[in-house]
């Protein structure tokens, strides 16, 4: 049987490795085999039902890194119904957008975020909130038929203007995006274990656990990145292979020396965005090769480092070649592919891409012009097909591995009734990668404390689209469209004449 959606893909990993220990989640040291995976799941989907959820429905899932978030999204795909995961982070702002943009009709959450929806429900189609003791009650087993194409998530992603949009996800894109894990290079096995230290509302654990059904390898789930505690989690566990991004790799090389640190049975990493600089460190540090590799919540896996490459592309900014099931190309500003050598955007097209973004046609259709998904990054190709990422194109703040829209954090600036104007630019970090400023336009007469609109933003926005920087000015320099000029803003020194809310003082 060749697996074509998640519920057979559960119902595979139970017959061939029944009693194997599919997930571990190390904070509350819970276990789960496979075998508990298709029967918890089946059971849910059943209780989902009970609440009226029903093939084509969604429903938003704000919860911790538990055991009831991954078993909900596969009981959901069982169902024909999605999944829109909301950040644990996200506020009245943010998560009223998710929660009303995608229509879902209910709700699984932390019972510390039941008061959040409760002020924000009358903006919704939500009809019922549900925490995990509302899930522990017997279920009536649903009768769906499946799909490839039928949505799986609507995984909302920061757009590079406005609001979040939300990517729909059929059953295809997991499929794609884990047979090539298994069937090559890293060749992912029922002998392997797995780790993911991110929050399940975000797409890597998601993709992990369906790795993991695909290759009967047991997934150890952490709460969060700890960089102090990370390897020993990684050698308590036997991890033998792990996927991480951002800042991860540059915070690990930041904590002590240990003399454990060859002691653990890792045979490859793969990791987005590796520091070009540290990558040869990474690998004396830990004596194990790391694997450049580049992929969107949109298109799912895309680039990655062969085997073969890895020895003669350690620290040039190599992202790979394109996966089995992708074509990339290097396209002009007139959309036309340009020659090789020659920087231009990214784009992407093949099997197991998302099928669209959720209630917005607009946008949906400016990404796939041409038969291609534009990625809105910059890279150059090497003679020999190899991808090289030189930057982004898109006006997207990526601080400490998460992605901020500028837009939204000036939207929500001006909902303050002190605040004429505000625009929102990045900042290079050392630390974080890249760092919130923002320049506000006082309204007449009105008198602006960095700090109060800080704990403003806090009230409506994750902590981490909060901005650290702030300058109030008279006026922002605008364009002959009347639109405000950033590229004079970060022409200017970004921190002078500012006040930094982490220092609390004025430069």
């Amino acid at each position: 049987m060749t697996p074509t959606d998640l519920p057979s893909l559960v119902a595979r990993a139970a017959e061939r490795w029944p009693e194997r220990t599919a997930w571990i989640f190390d904070e509350t040291g819970t276990s789960v085999t496979f075998a508990d995976v298709a029967r918890e799941s089946a059971r849910l989907a059943g209780v989902l039902a009970g609440h009226g959820i029903s093939r084509g429905d969604r429903v938003a899932v704000m919860l911790r890194n538990r055991p009831e978030f991954p078993l909900l999204w596969l009981a959901l795909a069982r169902i024909g119904a999605a999944i829109v995961p909301v950040n644990t982070n996200y506020r009245e702002v943010d998560g009223g957008h998710v929660l009303a943009h995608s229509g879902a009709r209910l709700a699984a959450v932390e019972p510390e975020f039941t008061d959040l929806l409760a002020r924000i429900r009358g903006d919704t189609a939500l009809e019922s909130v549900l925490t995990p003791d509302d899930l522990t009650c017997p279920g009536t087993k649903p009768d769906t038929l499946v799909v490839p194409e039928d949505p799986v998530n609507i995984q909302y992603t920061s757009g590079t203007t406005g609001a979040p949009k939300g990517c729909v996800l059929p059953h295809r894109y997991w499929l794609t995006l884990v047979r090539s894990m298994v069937t090559e290079f890293p060749a992912i096995a029922d002998d392997d274990v797995i780790l993911t230290a991110q929050p399940f509302h975000y797409i890597d654990p998601q993709w992990n656990v369906a790795l993991g059904l695909a290759s009967g390898a047991t997934l150890v789930v952490l709460d969060r990145f700890h960089p102090s505690t990370f390897w020993r989690k990684v050698r308590d566990y036997d991890v033998t292979w792990f996927y991480c991004l951002g800042l991860m790799p540059t915070l690990l090389l930041r904590q002590p020396e240990h003399p454990d640190d060859r002691r653990h049975r890792v045979r490859a990493i793969h990791a987005s965005a590796i520091p070009r600089d540290l990558h040869a460190e990474l690998e004396r540090r830990w004596g194990v090769p790391w694997y450049e590799a580049f992929g969107m919540t949109e298109t799912g896996a895309d680039i990655r480092m062969a085997e073969a490459d890895h020895d003669e592309l350690v620290g040039t900014g190599c992202i790979g070649r394109p996966s089995p099931d992708r074509e990339a190309v290097i396209l002009g500003e007139d959309g036309l592919p340009l020659p090789r050598g020659e920087t231009g955007e990214l784009a992407l097209r093949g099997t197991g891409l998302m099928l669209r973004y959720h209630d917005d046609p607009d946008a949906t259709e400016r990404a796939f012009r041409g038969g291609w998904f534009h990625t809105g990054d910059l890279a150059t190709m090497d003679g020999r097909g190899r991808v090289y990422y030189q930057g982004r194109t898109k006006d997207m703040i990526r601080r400490s591995g998460e992605n901020v829209s500028a837009d939204e954090v000036e939207r929500t600036l001006q909902q303050h009734p002190g605040v004429s104007l505000a625009a929102v630019i990045a900042v290079p970090d050392e630390v974080r990668g890249e760092e919130i400023k923002a320049y506000v336009v006082p309204a007449s007469d009105a008198r602006l404390a960095p700090d109060e609109l800080a704990e403003f933003c806090s009230t409506k926005l994750a902590y981490f689209k909060v901005p650290r920087f702030w300058s109030v000015v008279d006026s922002l320099p605008v364009t002959p469209s009347e639109r405000v000029a950033k590229g004079q803003l970060r022409d200017d020194d970004p921190r002078a004449r500012t006040y930094d809310r982490v220092e609390q003082s004025w430069r």
